[in-house]
């Protein structure tokens, strides 16, 4: 539970002190050793160029100066950022995902299964991969078809091997399989040769930009004339011709997808984090900025209809209204008559080639084509079969884990990549593939959609495990991309797009219902947010020990600050009783306290018991407390501040507490205030209007003793721990009253200064904090809960203006080092702080005065076998196991000092904290350690995460 890493022992001594490797770096030493000769790509190298070789598809040199033939410049550049604005959304969503802690393999499959569950990951992960098999096949046809065309042209189609079919299945098995090849010899030098073919695709598009200032007179006749205004003028509208816009956006988006390009090889990313937002963020807006440059270019410089012959050749004067008239053709002559077809050959309209005629060096136009379908092609041959793959591992369907196993030092997908090129060949072998290219990208759309409501869906629920470190995305923003990508479906192909939905329900109902895996990450998905089963982002779920709500307001707000809105708060009660229980009064007492905690604006449920006593009514509550699957995870309790003067089978009660949880496993949080915690012996202080109760005054004639029902006059011993209220035993001697009575409200009483003071601490956290701190002595690594609390709290509003401060152990020769460290961890973890200070005196022997502190407090615990016999001694020890020996005393002398040391550096550096947070010392939490750490301090929380 809660935890941001796998929880580690303790340090020896009980502190990090400078000697053993800190957390960071035994996760980064850790790693280092596990990718060792493992090859890691860059965020140049791994997302950047793999994004923009997907989004410089085909669509670049074939198809764009077709679309500014039709939509005309204005409405052509409104598609390309219409285009861009879905996936410039899509990709800040990745972004957040991929910086919401550590990402693994398996790209879109892993960061939608993460955050919205098996049942969509699984549906989204099984179609997205076979979209990029099938995509590997729309690919190598796209260039087997340029390649016949090549080979029409200049053979007079008597280079042709058969026929123009079947030489592109010839031609395009020959081509998958030399790429198959590419991809199984190594990641590495798949990466080879997708920065050879940018480097060509790069030369391509500036190859163009350099042609569209030269200008030659030969190329006029095919209706290139360089840049002019009049062209640039007729050419800035829309001339639709057989299309809309719509369809004319389309025809153009497919080639704005491949932006999960990069994050499909998650696994194979350095740093997975800081590459996947900065590779696709600046692919999208590069590649965007091109399509535009390219559709102004082209429009600004090529006339829609050209003949392509000389005898267009025209007098100027005569009746022409062209932008080409002034140079001197006239080519109204083939323009379409009222919806015809056009007799043109050339222009905007009607070459799909025309780029190769503007660029300087038209063969580099070609070889640009060649390597646009080639990249995407390996981009994607490269990408089924590692997302498959993690869906694999996650067996989330039978049949597939077969698949699932990699082979070599990077972990390769071997049995994946030859079912690709087999799904790859199939299509490949059809040779026609207008069908089936809107459904692909339908799958890739409803990716993207997913992608987005899985960020909306994250923020809405307000996890506290959703705290990426990328922080330039919006949860509104992420639902309008959601909605956006899921109307462009329609808008491309809407039987498509019916399709792509009805396949994603299919298996989303499959995986729900039958539930073929059951892998671990997946549990807390199912039981909703907070579920105490989670171990990835799971919130405290918080058992207070409040006794009556009305009595520990300190301790009712400060965890309400932490689970208000997104946790779970039950109030505990335990009413001691020996006879049996009066449970119409019982459920009374429940209805007012609930009611009370309603009006008090506290999001919380009372939670009676009735029990012989204190242990056996928590036990009952940590076993059975809950709603359904969400339960407690995390109890709360008092410190116990009378635990001197109070009865030592109380106190021992207390201890077991916190062993019975650990047992449980639950986390413990116990929270001290100097003033104390009780008010319940001040009279007047629950709420009249919501109760009409008075809290009226115990029989004074015994002390308090920890129990929530018998308040003590003496404000000094009132902060304790759960409540318990003693009802009438058998022979009816009443131990105790009740605490609340219904009748007349009695005139408030004055009070005193110790009271006063209880009552204004009792309300601290109540209040809005100032600016100021929440100090976290970061002990030892206990898991998370000591970090992750301070987090919740400081997000709240009314600590925001609290700044979160970590306080570690260290040596002084490695107080940079330590500070360094502490920082990374921190960062990895998205933990916001103002701080890191490396305490590297903390292993110093305390002052004279704090050991004869303690010495004193200690006393009358001690059994000084030394001024009794040996047997009387042996005795005394079995009937009071608690007493300290010598031997004892000696044994835990240096952890005691250091107790002792850590209460004189918080009250020097924490005095003015507004909450000071500290680990639980060991497993056992001892109390001999608890007491000396927090004497004399702000309020101070001690967590323990469960064991």
């Amino acid at each position: 539970m809660h935890t941001f890493y796998p929880a580690s022992e303790p340090f020896e001594d009980g502190f990090a002190n400078g000697e053993e490797l800190t957390p960071a770096e035994e996760a980064a030493a850790k790693e280092a050793s596990e990718s060792k000769g493992v090859v890691k790509f860059g965020w140049i190298k791994g997302v950047l160029v793999r994004c923009m070789l997907n989004i410089w598809g085909v669509m670049l040199f074939i198809r764009m100066t077709w679309i500014v033939g039709q939509a005309g410049i204005a409405y052509s550049c409104i598609i390309v950022v219409m285009a861009t604005v879905v996936t410039t959304i899509t990709g800040c969503s990745t972004s957040a995902i991929a910086t919401n802690g550590f990402v693994r393999g398996g790209g879109a499959y892993y960061l939608i299964s993460r955050s919205l569950g098996p049942e969509f990951g699984g549906s989204i992960g099984l179609i997205f991969a076979f979209a990029n098999a099938v995509a590997v096949a729309m690919y190598v046809v796209g260039f087997a078809e340029t390649v016949v065309e090549l080979l029409i042209v200049r053979g007079n189609s008597g280079a042709l091997m058969l026929d123009e079919i079947n030489d592109v299945r010839i031609i395009g098995t020959i081509t998958v399989i030399l790429l198959l090849g590419v991809s199984v010899a190594g990641m590495e030098w798949e990466a080879k040769a997708q920065i050879f073919l940018l480097f060509i695709l790069v030369t391509a598009i500036f190859n163009y930009f350099i042609g569209t200032f030269i200008p030659v007179e030969s190329k006029e006749k095919f209706g290139f004339f360089s840049y002019d205004a009049g062209i640039l003028a007729d050419n800035f509208g829309p001339d639709f011709r057989g299309e809309t816009f719509f369809s004319v956006f389309s025809i153009f988006f497919p080639a704005a997808t491949g932006i999960l390009a990069g994050a499909n090889i998650s696994g194979d990313l350095a740093d997975p984090q800081m590459a996947i937002p900065k590779g696709t963020l600046l692919a999208i807006l590069i590649t965007g900025l091109v399509y535009i440059g390219v559709a102004i270019s082209a429009g600004a410089c090529i006339v829609r209809d050209a003949t392509g012959m000389e005898s267009n050749v025209t007098l100027s004067g005569l009746n022409c209204t062209d932008a080409a008239c002034k140079f001197g053709y006239d080519f109204t002559s083939c323009r379409p008559v009222e919806g015809g077809k056009s007799a043109c050959k050339f222009g905007l309209y009607n070459d799909f080639q025309v780029m190769s005629v503007v660029s300087g060096f038209g063969p580099l136009i070609t070889a640009g084509i060649f390597s646009a379908t080639l990249s995407s092609a390996l981009a994607s041959l490269v990408s089924a079969p590692k997302v498959f793959q993690a869906l694999c591992k996650d067996n989330i369907y039978p049949g597939i884990a077969v698949f699932g196993k990699g082979y070599g030092k990077n972990n390769e997908p071997l049995r994946g990549y030859f079912l690709t090129f087999g799904i790859a060949l199939a299509f490949i072998l059809i040779a026609e593939l207008n069908i089936i290219a809107p459904i692909i990208s339908n799958f890739f759309l409803a990716s993207y959609a997913l992608i987005n409501f899985s960020v909306f869906h994250a923020s809405l629920a307000n996890s506290p495990g959703w705290r990426p470190s990328f922080k330039y995305y919006n949860m509104w923003v992420s639902l309008a991309g959601a909605i956006l990508c899921c109307v462009v479906m329609f808008i491309i192909n809407w039987w498509a797009a019916l399709l792509t939905n009805v396949i994603v329900l299919s298996l989303y109902i499959y995986v729900s219902y039958k539930k073929p895996g059951e892998p671990d990450w997946t549990v807390r998905h199912k039981c909703g947010v907070g579920c105490s089963d989670g171990v990835v982002s799971s919130r405290p779920q918080c058992l207070v020990m409040t006794g009556a709500p009305n009595s520990r307001p300190a301790l009712l707000h400060l965890v309400h600050a932490f689970t208000k809105n997104v946790g779970l708060m039950l109030c505990g009660h335990v009413r001691a009783s020996s006879r049996r229980p009066n449970f119409k009064e019982l459920n009374s007492d429940m209805l007012r306290y609930q009611r009370w905690l309603l009006n008090n604006s506290s999001k919380a449920f009372y939670t009676p018991v009735v029990a012989e006593d204190l242990r056996q009514g928590t036990q009952y509550l940590l076993q059975a407390a809950g709603l359904g699957r969400l339960r407690p995870n995390t109890l709360v309790l008092g410190f116990k501040n009378d635990w001197r003067i109070g009865d030592i089978k109380d106190v021992e009660t207390y201890i077991n507490l916190m062993h019975d949880a650990f047992d449980f496993q639950y986390g413990v949080v116990i929270l001290r205030l100097r003033e104390g915690l009780d008010i319940s012996h001040i009279q007047g202080q629950d709420d009249s209007s919501a109760m009409r109760d008075v809290v009226v005054s115990v029989d004074m004639s015994k002390d308090s003793d920890g129990d929530s029902s018998k308040p003590s006059s003496k404000a000094t011993s009132v902060q304790n721990s759960p409540a318990v209220q003693k009802d009438e035993d058998e022979d009816g001697k009443a131990h105790t009253r009740p605490l609340l009575k219904k009748e007349k409200r009695s005139p408030t009483l004055p009070l005193n200064v110790a009271d006063q003071r209880l009552l204004d601490a009792s309300q601290q956290f109540q209040q809005k904090q100032g600016k100021g701190t929440i100090d976290v002595w970061w002990l030892f690594d206990d898991g998370g809960l000591t970090l992750l609390i301070p987090y919740l709290i400081a997000n709240k509003k009314k600590w925001k203006d609290c700044k979160i401060r970590v306080f570690i152990g260290g040596k002084i020769n490695r107080i940079d080092h330590d500070r360094r460290a502490m920082a990374t961890l921190l960062s990895k973890f998205r933990i916001d702080f103002s701080d890191i200070t490396v305490l590297g005196d903390i292993n110093t022997k305390p002052k004279s005065e704090g050991l004869t502190e303690f010495a004193q407090m200690i006393e009358p615990y001690k059994l000084k076998e030394d001024d009794m016999e040996q047997e009387a001694a042996e005795k005394l020890k079995s009937e009071e196991p608690w007493r300290i020996t010598d031997n004892e005393l000696e044994l835990y002398r240096a952890k005691s000092n250091r107790q002792i040391r850590l209460n004189e550096l918080l009250k020097e550096h924490s005095s003015t904290a507004n909450l000071i947070v500290i680990p639980g010392e060991s497993q056992t939490m001892s109390w001999s350690s608890t007491e000396p750490r927090s004497q004399h301090t702000p309020p101070v929380t001690f967590i323990h995460e469960a064991h």
